[in-house]
């Protein structure tokens, strides 16, 4: 079974790679959620997550630029909340730069104030 032994190893290096940068944001870091606030103690610890602000997981500067620690509440949440951009149009920065997304254009409420002014007068 080749394909067992290369997820294996497959898991171990993510499991590697995640601790090693874990293990410097949480030296680098207080122990807070950088969403909610809230603070983390002895085993809630581990409910503290490394969030990549770029989303690239092979981006681990040792000075901690790229990471927040966020709860795992949150940090799902920052993950919906960019999963439902994508669904929109717009891309997820991998370190290529800004969103070149364009902004949309449609105003669904700009004749607002014309309408409601119409319906006053009659």
């Amino acid at each position: 079974m080749p394909d067992d032994k290369f997820l294996q190893e497959a898991k171990a290096a993510i499991r590697e790679r995640g601790q090693s940068y874990r293990g410097q944001a949480m030296k680098l870091f207080p122990p807070i959620c950088g969403r909610c606030g809230r603070e983390f103690s002895g085993k809630r610890l581990r409910e503290l997550t490394v969030h990549h602000k770029d989303h690239n997981h092979d981006n681990n500067p040792p000075d901690g630029s790229n990471w927040e620690l966020l709860c795992v509440y949150c940090h799902d949440n920052e993950h919906q909340r960019e999963l439902e951009h994508v669904r929109r149009g717009g891309h997820v920065d991998l370190g290529r730069g800004p969103d070149t997304t364009p902004p949309l254009t449609h105003r669904p409420f700009a004749n607002l104030a014309e309408l409601l002014k119409d319906k006053v007068r009659k």
